[in-house]
């Protein structure tokens, strides 16, 4: 039986209803560019309901009550969408001579790197909101939200002058659920290739492939006294390790680079957000392959590898959320590359100018030695 085709004269003669049913079944970027298309489209795309399934989906942790509420207060759904659907892309420091910092010059005195925070700076660890969720091959496995920077106090004591770092996994987030109380696990169930040992593991790497390639990490910062949000993650991972420290253990890394213009003498630093996971079942006796997440954790490291401290991270974290990105993800991986190139140039430099100074003494030695034996004969 055929059915009747019914003609339709125009776009616009069509139902709003018929518009907003195609429209609730796009992702986020279809949305935006069908709001582009026409302005029955554009009119309809606005409504807060259609980006909220939106971040939804692709953040399952802003369907808790409280992160609604947050989003709602922020600008609505359309706006967080907005500022988190594109990553962070930093390039300014291809401008600057990096041999020029390869030492804090004399003028930072201790009392400015360390010191205390300026008042005018107005700057909280309870500022500051994560919104994390870990996917697996396009399902989520891990949804976390912590608000402000655990063990910080808001004081200006130890947590500024001590290396910054947040462990979402040890850290205590507000209103536990059972998805920021659970632990973690991946199996054969959630996609996994089976592992009969980890002998054959250390070989083929597929399991090390498998990770490498399937997992996706969103980490959204708000500060929510300037309403201000965005994406630190790399969504897919920049590098990582196998079997570091022990056999076991699988070390994934993502990140960004973020702008430290006038906070650090570096000018940029880079965002280093690490995902660990164990393996604690190999197939066979029963088990399945299982891994355990054992890690999940933010720290910001200046262009010599140092740990930033607590002071100087919240300054960073605060202007990185009103810093350049885009959707362009390939642009994202370039400005990640170029940091690490530029990272190893310094180290290399350094490395060379040690090895002059130590040629140097050596050869001072040497001569000095050689001065006071002649002078005794």
């Amino acid at each position: 039986m055929t059915l009747p085709v019914v003609q339709v004269d125009s776009v616009a003669s069509l139902s709003s209803d018929i518009f907003y049913d195609i429209l609730k079944r796009l992702d986020g970027p279809t949305l935006a560019s069908a709001a582009c298309a026409c302005a029955a489209f554009c009119s309809i795309s606005k409504e807060e309901k259609l980006w909220q399934d939106v971040c939804s989906s692709l953040w399952p942790s802003t369907n808790r009550d409280d992160v609604k509420t947050l989003i709602i207060w922020l600008g609505g759904f359309r706006k967080f969408y907005s500022d988190c659907f594109p990553l962070i892309v930093n390039k300014e420091f291809s401008e600057y001579q990096w041999q020029e910092y390869l030492q804090y010059p004399e003028e930072w005195a201790e009392a400015e790197y360390y010191g205390d925070i300026d008042e005018s700076e107005s700057v909280s660890p309870s500022d500051f909101v994560s919104i994390v969720d870990i996917r697996y091959k396009d399902r989520t496995i891990c949804s976390k939200v912590l608000w402000g920077i655990p063990n910080a106090d808001g004081s200006n004591g130890w947590f500024h002058n001590c290396p910054f770092r947040i462990d979402l996994l040890t850290s205590a987030a507000r209103d536990d659920d059972d998805n920021n109380e659970g632990e973690v696990f991946l199996s054969v169930n959630d996609g996994l290739p089976p592992i009969v040992s980890m002998e054959k593991e250390r070989k083929d790497g597929k399991l090390w492939k498998e990770l490498r390639d399937g997992l996706r990490l969103s980490w959204i910062v708000v500060n929510t006294k300037s309403k201000q949000a965005a994406n630190l993650a790399s969504w897919s991972p920049l590098g990582g390790q196998r079997h570091w420290p022990t056999d076991k253990d699988f070390v994934i890394r993502f990140g960004s680079v973020l702008s430290a213009r006038d906070i650090l003498p570096c000018q940029v630093v880079k965002c280093i957000l690490v995902m660990k996971f164990r393996v604690i079942h190999t197939e066979g006796e029963g088990f399945q392959t299982t891994l355990k997440l054992t890690e999940l954790s933010m720290q910001l490291e200046d262009m010599e590898g140092a740990h930033v401290n607590g002071r100087n991270s919240l300054l960073i974290l605060k202007e990185a959320l009103s810093c350049r990105r885009s959707k362009n993800y390939s642009e994202v991986l370039e400005s990640c590359n170029l940091y690490s190139k530029v990272q190893s140039e310094l180290k290399e430099e350094k490395m060379r100018n040690e090895s002059r100074i130590d040629r140097f003494c050596i050869i001072s030695g040497i001569t000095a030695f050689l001065s006071i034996w002649y002078y005794f004969l």
